[in-house]
Order: C-alpha cells, then structure tokens, then sequence
C-alpha cells in the first residue's frame, strides 16, 4: 500500500487557549466593538514597540491608507515607494489619487536603495513609503535624511516587520509613523487587522476619528467631523491579538529557531541564496523565509515537485510595477526596476511559521536539494 505524502503548509497562526479565553470574555461582555478589548490591545502594543501612541484598524493596508491621507497625499502627487512588496504599498495612495513612482532596491536586503530613492525625487514628489521588507529593517536614518532634506513626508511600512529592530530599538519607536499588519501568515494574528504606531497625540487621534466613519472624540455617535472610514477592529479581533502580544517574545524566538534550521539545512545546498544575515543597525523579525534560485527556470522546477510532493510554497514577490492593473493604468514596463524584476523571477517562499516541526524542514530541505 502506498504511503500518503504528509502536506507541509506554507504557513499557520500561532493560538492556544489563551486566545479562546480572552475571545470568550470578549463575547460574554457584550461589547463586541469599540469596547474595552481595544483600548487594551493598543495600549499593549504601543508598549512593546516603544511608541506612545496605537491606533487599531481593520487592516494594515486601512492603516498606510489613514497615513497618506493625514499626510495629504491628493491627485497627482507623487510617491516614491519600493516595487518589491505586497501591493497594498503603493495601492494606500494610489486610492487617494498619488501617482507611484518605483526606486529599486538593494541586491542583498531588497529593501529601497535610498541612493534610488534620492534620484526619484521631482518637484511633484510628496511622500516616500518604506518598506521593510521580509521583515528586515529598511535603512531608515537615510531615508529620514531624505525625506527631511525634500520636505516629503515618511511613511513606515512595518506591515511585515512586527519586532524588528534598528540600531537597537524596535521598529515603531524611532518617530516615523509606522503600520503592521495582523493577517494569518504574520508573527502575529488576529484574523485581520493592523495597528498604527505613531508618536504624535494629534495624529493618533486622528487615526482614531478617520477609522470610525470621521467622527470625533466628542459629539454624538451620528455626528461626523470629517470624512472618514469604516476602519475599525472589532473587540473580538482585539482580544486575539491581546493574547497574542502577550507571547509575541515567545514566538519571536520560536520563527528565528526555525529560520536558523533553515539555515543549518540549507546553507551547504548549491543553487540556493540565503536571506541576508542581520548586522549591528539591522536584526530582521522573521515573517517568511525567502531563497533565492539562480534562475525563474530553477524556480518553476522547484515549484512542480513542490506540488507533487504537497510542499507549501510562494513566488514571493511579483514585482508591483509590473502587475496587470499597473502595466495597464500608467504603462510600466520591464526594465523600470531591474534589481526588483531580478529578485521577482527567481525568489521562492518556502513553508514557514512558528510551530513548524524539524521534520517538515528536514524534508523541505531534502526536496529542495533533489530538485535542485
């Protein structure tokens, strides 16, 4: 009789009963939104990342969203951002009528190169999103020189990069205001959502009004001040993520023991290129583990065993210049970004998440290497 080949997910939340508790208060309360829950989860993460001020959302794509519009980001401006990202970076001010404009990235970290960044930069250039990618810290003091220097603001794209640190402090505690995000595959969950860090009372409050329809902090609850959205978290998601930001140390030690194996697995494998190590300024929060192959040919050969042998598995990531609707609504063609269309053809996402057993990686690794 022939043996089942065991799947091995690409990703998977980390939950126990803790979670379940705090979901059951929640419900028994009654106050399934805009209650107590909320207050706590922010005032939890704000303290975790050193920022004094945390605004929950319904999504840390609502979140970049809210920060392009407290920066007055409007139809025709300009904002630089990275190609290599998840869409949601340059669709927050796409949505508000900015225009993107796509600096590469650098060929080790594949974050913004901020010497392309600089030379992006016209007379119409409003902002700049920064994305940290994989969860390695972008270089930030550069690109806070940047921006300062040009008058534009910065916007923090931490969506992925939830416990990071740079030059020694923790992503959200250095003054950009900064966005992380909440979906199942991140280091930490709660269905949905994402958190606005920043350290301006003004801006929080802000964030606050514009994610519950506009409305401000006095007034009825039919009384809107200023235009605004259905961004909000509800309390059950809060209570979820109050549990998880309680263990968010754990799991962070938890994803770098199963990056190191990866690592230890992989390292001697020809053909396969490791994430980038971190250094003194940059200590990554790991979110996934990406190699890269020597070639897209490499890569699709990989992928068809990885679907025989039921391995999870992603390109991560398209190039965002290059998507359909982006070739269709302002022209972007390949050679835009070349440094981002290389990473895009030959980068792979293997299976990776807190509770990932050594025997799914040692097997992982083993069809990697037979692939190969």
């Amino acid at each position: 009789m022939k043996q089942e080949v065991r799947a091995v997910p690409l990703s998977g939340p980390y939950l126990d009963e803790r979670e379940e508790e705090l979901v059951l208060e929640t419900v028994r309360s009654g106050r399934l939104s805009l209650g107590p829950a909320i207050d706590r989860f922010e005032e939890l993460f704000a303290a975790k990342v050193g920022a004094p001020y945390a605004a929950a959302v319904s999504s840390g794509t609502a979140g970049l969203h809210l920060l392009c519009i407290a920066n007055g980001i409007g139809a025709g401006d300009e904002v630089i951002t990275s190609p290599y990202s998840f869409a949601a970076s340059a669709n927050c001010f796409v949505y508000e009528g900015g225009v993107p404009v796509f600096a590469d990235i650098d060929t080790r970290t594949l974050n913004l190169d901020p010497r392309a960044v600089e030379a992006a930069i016209t007379p119409r250039t409003k902002a700049i999103v920064a994305v940290d990618i994989y969860g390695y810290p972008c270089e930030l003091d550069a690109l806070r020189a940047i921006a300062d220097e040009h008058g534009l603001a910065l916007i923090g794209d931490s969506c992925e990069a939830l416990g990071a640190e740079y030059k020694g402090a923790r992503l959200g505690s250095h003054g950009p205001s900064a966005v992380f995000a909440f979906y199942p595959n991140k280091q930490i969950t709660t269905g949905e959502g994402g958190m606005v860090t920043t350290h301006s009372e003004e801006e929080w409050r802000l964030m606050r009004s514009l994610r519950n329809q506009g409305r401000g902090d006095a007034g009825g609850w039919l009384e809107h001040v200023r235009l605004g959205y259905n961004y909000r978290l509800s309390d059950v998601a809060a209570a979820i993520g109050i549990g998880q930001v309680e263990k968010l140390d754990e799991i962070l030690a938890l994803r770098s023991q199963v990056a190191r194996r990866y690592d230890e697995l992989l390292g001697a494998v020809p053909g396969v290129e490791l994430p980038c190590a971190d250094d003194a300024d940059h200590v990554r929060s790991w979110f996934v583990y990406v190699v890269k192959l020597p070639d897209n040919e490499t890569r699709e050969r990989v992928i068809t065993t990885f679907e025989r042998e039921r391995i999870g598995f992603n390109r991560y990531l398209p190039s965002i210049h290059l998507q359909p609707y982006m070739r269709e609504r302002y022209g972007f063609r390949e050679g835009l970004c070349p440094v981002s269309e290389d990473a895009s053809s030959r980068t792979l996402a293997l299976p990776f998440f807190t509770a990932l057993e050594r025997d799914a990686q040692e097997r992982v690794a083993d069809v990697l290497a037979a692939a190969l």
